[in-house]
């Protein structure tokens, strides 16, 4: 029987240019099931077409701290919030909003559980640098991931930072960021392959796959759309490095582009 194969995107951060790149090499795959985990919105320009996009072809969507944030419904904290937030339909914010926080699938014996952040909640940030008790944490099940027992394979986004850990509680990935990738500006995914009907002794894998795209025609549409924030991230689509540290590392934006 063959097996099935999964994608697993997350952080688009309405980057519709590498969003459209990673969606074609997935369909490319022959893949036609793809799982969201969450961040569709906010830090760039096309959070409304991203989000469209997301409806047509990802089955299943997580919510990301973004869309609590962007989607509630409540003022916005600073003008930024509030571009990033008129640029959504009102259908589409109530849709983000209503998101569910995790997820639960099987492959090959396995219960494989997919979250923006962690099994805490949507803001709680777990990086690659987890201690032994935080790497237990993620597999436990919670009043936010249900009571629908422990998982043994964890995927989540939140960090743009891609990487693979396994213990004796399981294995968790992080798929990286399609949209604003912080570890090298090439976006990143993951596919998962297994048997959905089989047990444990069924083939398994899991695959990072980069995908490159247009970073300066994304760049344009930003700065063509006005949006807040341009610098930002425009320094860090070309670089992967985090808008925190610009100013220490003396990252300035080129103007390079016509718009």
């Amino acid at each position: 029987m063959p097996l099935t194969r999964l994608a697993l995107v997350s952080d688009v951060h309405g980057n519709l240019t590498a969003y459209e790149a990673v969606l074609a090499d997935i369909a490319a795959r022959g893949i036609t099931r793809v799982l969201n985990l969450g961040d569709v919105v906010g830090k760039g320009p096309r959070g409304s077409a991203c989000t469209a996009l997301t409806q047509q072809r990802c089955e299943v969507t997580v919510r990301g701290n973004w869309e609590v944030v962007i989607a509630k419904d409540a003022p916005p904290v600073h003008a930024a919030q509030a571009w990033w937030r008129s640029e959504l339909s009102a259908a589409q914010r109530e849709w983000l909003f209503a998101l569910p926080g995790s997820h639960d699938l099987h492959l090959s014996g396995r219960r494989i559980r997919i979250m923006h952040a962690s099994p805490v909640d949507e803001f709680t940030r777990v990086h690659a640098d987890l201690d032994a008790e935080q790497f237990a944490g993620m597999f436990a099940p919670t009043p936010f991931t249900g009571d629908r027992g422990p998982a043994d394979v964890v995927a989540y986004g939140d960090i743009h930072d891609p990487f693979l850990r396994s213990g004796t509680e399981g294995t968790l990935v992080n798929v990286g960021s399609v949209g604003n990738q912080l570890d090298d500006p090439v976006p990143s995914y993951v596919i998962l392959e297994g048997d959905p009907d089989g047990d444990r002794t069924a083939p398994f894998g899991i695959q990072f796959m980069r995908v490159p795209y247009d970073v300066e025609a994304e760049i344009a549409a930003a700065r063509a759309a006005g949006m807040p924030e341009g610098e930002a991230y425009e320094i860090e689509l070309r670089t992967g490095v985090y808008r925190g540290v610009h100013a220490e590392r003396g990252l300035v934006t080129s103007r390079a582009v016509t718009t």
